[in-house]
């Protein structure tokens, strides 16, 4: 029952910290020249039209604030030709906020604090969302588009909206990264999934490539790698590497080993729970194991933090890692630039003793993130007229090719990088996205479909390798997403704490000291959640959000 959470989940990490006094004033000449717009625009004949886009109206100067959930994006706006040329054509600029450590906390304070700036984007799993909308906190999207930006109704994917639909009839976030059942089946084993299993090239080659896909094997290989590579340039060699430990769970060894393995989420229509899964606990007792073996030291579970976890990765100290590839896409180009044979491939990881193929998660239509508009918005008409245009297919070329002529041109009769800008793309990303800031840098509305028609034939090595290796592998779980009950509810609380509990249990799992041992404290953990007063009404109340969204994937594939 813990929290689902999307595998595009994300990426590079930096502190970043900004003052909310610097993040949320506009200037007394920004306010002037948009209300003296506004004014301007309404005496005009020009009214929106469901056909054209609003940004047209209105393209003077205007900033706004927009908060990115995550610590790590550091990530400006202007300097570069697609924020430069995005600004140039719709006159808006941004001013990021991110947090500077505790994203749930900053966030919180905001929103305690009623100081939520214009745009907000975060994870579509987190409570956050649902306080927002609760709290009156946010405007209805499509009453924007009604009055302001008919527009938007027209380029927004009605999947996503009726996926996105409250209970008051409004949709109040639209997601990046997001694929419906339409998508699935038109462009079916072109998607990925960003889960994987990887190695080391050169120790698995030296290893004579083991079959890692068994607890035997498994094992066997991460104890041989690190009897013939103790020491990586003078450090140890960790020998397998996880997701961070957080309060609600690691996903390398929740989701991420659950899919491996193939263990379904539902049996007979009803939701199963999947740590109970005796396939699934046999391989927690490998992963146990190995800590017992020494395999799993100490900062594996206390310091993987991802600036942590990023630098070990630069410096090849791990030999194996069950992790999302896209949070070290940058480090494995310069690691491949340096040395081909010293990058992370992808192989086979645990698998179910079938060895049935993994059931890896693709992106659903749920996606990564939501972006909403708050109610501090300084100007609601540009807002939803600048959303619409970054979720069009116009927008989202232009997030992702940039400027004609100066990024990108017609050549082949395909619209694609030129040359020039698609080599420093395959061979120093930091320098790419310094100088053109293209290829979704800037992600918040991406449409990883529409990028499928701009893309040059295959990703470059070594990306191509890992994206390869998940195609045909990767299923939408779109009907496992938004389960979670309403967080202020008593079936939300007991929710919350069940997860809480299970994080706490986990690791002090894989550090028991007998599989005996690690059967007592499952079952304690199990009998704690199955006894809570709430336990029945939670299950109920996430059958219930499991058999809406069954059906309204099925309304969505008739639309």
């Amino acid at each position: 029952m813990g929290k689902m959470r999307n595998s595009v989940i994300l990426l590079l990490a930096m502190m970043t910290c900004l003052t909310l006094t610097a993040c949320y004033g506009n200037t007394a000449e920004d306010h002037t020249n948009s209300n003296a717009n506004l004014m301007k625009a309404d005496a005009s004949p020009m009214k929106p039209s469901p056909d054209e886009p609003a940004w047209k109206l209105d393209t003077t100067p205007i900033t706004f604030d927009w908060y990115i959930n995550f610590d790590w994006f550091t990530s400006k706006w202007g300097g570069n030709v697609v924020s430069d040329y995005i600004t140039k054509k719709t006159g808006v600029s941004l001013n990021f906020i991110t947090p500077a450590g505790d994203a749930s906390e900053k966030l919180n304070t905001m929103m305690a604090a009623k100081t939520l700036p214009d745009f907000i984007t975060l994870g579509w799993y987190e409570d956050a969302v649902l306080k927002m909308i609760k709290g009156d906190m946010v405007l209805p999207l499509n009453k924007l588009a009604d009055q302001y930006d008919p527009y938007f109704i027209k380029v927004a994917d009605p999947a996503k909206l009726s996926w996105y639909t409250q209970a008051d009839g409004n949709v109040y976030g639209y997601p990046n990264a997001s694929s419906s059942p339409a998508d699935y089946r038109k462009y079916g084993k072109l998607i990925t999934s960003n889960q994987t299993f990887v190695v080391r090239k050169d120790m698995y080659e030296a290893l004579g490539k083991p079959d890692m896909s068994t607890p035997e094997g498994f094992l066997g290989a991460l104890k041989a790698a690190k009897e013939k590579f103790p020491e990586v340039d003078g450090q140890p060699l960790i020998p397998i590497g996880l997701h961070e430990f957080t309060e609600t769970g690691n996903f390398s060894l929740d989701t991420y080993l659950q899919n491996f393995l193939a263990i379904p989420q539902q049996k007979n229509g009803k939701l199963y729970d999947r740590r109970s899964d005796p396939t699934y606990l046999k391989w927690l007792k490998v992963f146990r194991q190995a800590n017992e073996d020494g395999l799993m030291p100490t900062d594996v579970y206390i310091d993987e933090k991802r600036l942590e976890k990023d630098e070990k990765i630069s410096q090849g100290r791990y030999f194996a890692m069950l992790y999302q590839w896209s949070d070290f896409t940058e480090i494995n180009q310069a690691l491949y630039q340096k040395d081909p044979n010293k990058v992370y491939i992808a192989i086979d990881g645990p698998a179910n003793d079938a060895n049935d193929a993994p059931t890896l998660a693709g992106n659903g239509v749920s996606g990564w993130t939501v972006t909403l508009i708050s109610k501090n918005v300084k100007d609601k008409k540009r807002a939803i007229a600048f959303l619409s245009y970054l979720l069009s297919e116009e927008g989202n070329k232009d997030l992702y090719l940039g400027e004609k002529g100066i990024t990108y041109d017609t050549i082949d009769g395909k619209d694609q990088f030129l040359p020039e800008v698609m080599h420093l793309l395959n061979t120093d990303r930091k320098a790419f996205d310094s100088k053109y800031g293209g290829s979704y840098m800037y992600w918040m509305l991406m449409d990883t479909n529409m990028n499928l028609a701009w893309m040059t034939g295959m990703d470059a090595e070594p990306a191509k390798q890992i994206a390869d290796w998940t195609r045909g592998k990767t299923i939408s779980m779109a009907e496992f997403d938004n389960l979670d009950p309403d967080p202020t509810t008593k079936e939300g609380i007991a929710e919350d704490q069940n997860v809480r509990l299970w994080a706490e249990t986990l690791p002090k799992l894989l550090m028991s000291k007998s599989d005996a041992e690690f059967d007592q404290l499952f079952t304690e953990f199990m009998k704690s959640i199955t006894e809570d007063p709430e336990y029945e009404a939670l299950v109920a109340s996430r059958q219930a959000a499991y058999e809406r969204n069954v059906q309204k994937l099925k309304s969505s594939l008739n639309q």
